[in-house]
């Protein structure tokens, strides 16, 4: 993950340069976290890198205070602690307009999407859930296409596979859809990723 921490550390290349690289650059010669980034990017997603816990803690805390969130949908226990040291929301596990604070599968490079299985979402269905998704995630989740990512959920539970794995592809879930072969099927959410470097 040294594109993330040359990009973090140093502030030498800019969100337009990893948007629009493709003008200078094909897409095949980016590493898999800088190709994930700007993808997610120019999908409307939005993205906070943190270099350790401590930034997870006060990056989740001013997205709850920016958006007036004081209640949360999280399933997640050691998530759940998380959001009991921040002091600032309430968790509920009852599915409706509140936020949903989750951890996902993999991050996909190809396309920027984020991918969840059962383990994370609880039998439900994407659209079951609230539009606003706050996603925990560490650079180790990164990998190179959809079919990496369901190997990656494969292996991780070999005995006990989830019954469900989906992605959300889209960040703007208001966007009109032009596509009318996805229409209704979109997944699309309003998401903040939090993503931790852990390699």
């Amino acid at each position: 993950m040294n594109f993330l921490k040359k990009f973090f550390q140093n502030k030498i290349i800019s969100f337009d340069k990893i948007v629009n690289k493709e003008d200078s650059s094909n897409s095949d010669n980016l590493s898999t976290d800088e190709l994930f980034v700007r993808n997610f990017i120019s999908k409307g997603g939005k993205f906070l890198y943190c270099s350790n816990p401590a930034e997870i803690k006060q990056n989740l805390s001013q997205i709850l205070e920016e958006n007036n969130w004081n209640n949360i949908v999280c399933f997640n226990k050691e998530l759940n602690q998380v959001l009991a040291d921040i002091n600032s929301a309430k968790t509920t596990n009852s599915i409706n307009t509140l936020p949903f604070f989750t951890n996902c599968e993999s991050l996909i490079s190809e396309d920027g999407s984020i991918m969840f299985s059962s383990k994370q979402l609880r039998e439900k269905k994407l659209k079951d859930l609230p539009n606003n998704f706050i996603v925990y995630a560490k650079t180790s989740q990164l990998v190179n296409t959809i079919r990496d990512g369901v190997m990656a959920v494969r292996m991780k539970s070999e005995k006990n596979s989830p019954t469900i794995v989906s992605s959300i592809k889209d960040y703007l879930p208001n966007k009109s859809d032009t596509d009318f072969m996805s229409y209704g099927n979109t997944n699309a959410k309003t998401l903040y990723l939090l993503l931790l470097e852990d390699l």
